[in-house]
């Protein structure tokens, strides 16, 4: 098995394979890949109120910082967006979505 070690700060982050070796482990374990991404992505929710931001966020136990990160923006702004203080826009509300895996949001 040809298999790449990517260092991170001095540490194993990840291990990159042949595509056909990992397709072997996954027959090893009883699994193959479109179980393993089916079972990554949970049905898409219809509909969530935007004042249930932060208990998504705590549920799927991201920091402000780290969902703020992913979604593009700072912060303080999320921070601003949480407390009810901004209106998220449409873009943003499509990346809270993606991150989420939420349809639509009640605004």
């Amino acid at each position: 098995m040809d298999i790449q070690v990517i260092y991170r700060e001095g540490k194993p982050d990840y291990a990159v394979l042949p595509w056909a070796d990992f397709q072997q482990l996954l027959r090893e374990a009883g699994r193959d890949a479109r179980q393993t991404a089916e079972q990554r992505k949970p049905e898409p929710v219809a509909a969530v109120p935007l004042s249930n931001l932060r208990s998504l966020r705590e549920e799927h136990k991201l920091t402000l910082e780290a969902l703020a990160r992913e979604a593009g923006i700072s912060p303080a702004y999320l921070h601003m967006i949480e407390s009810g203080e901004r209106e998220p826009s449409a873009v943003l509300l499509r990346a809270f979505g993606r991150i989420f895996n939420v349809q639509n949001w009640d605004v």
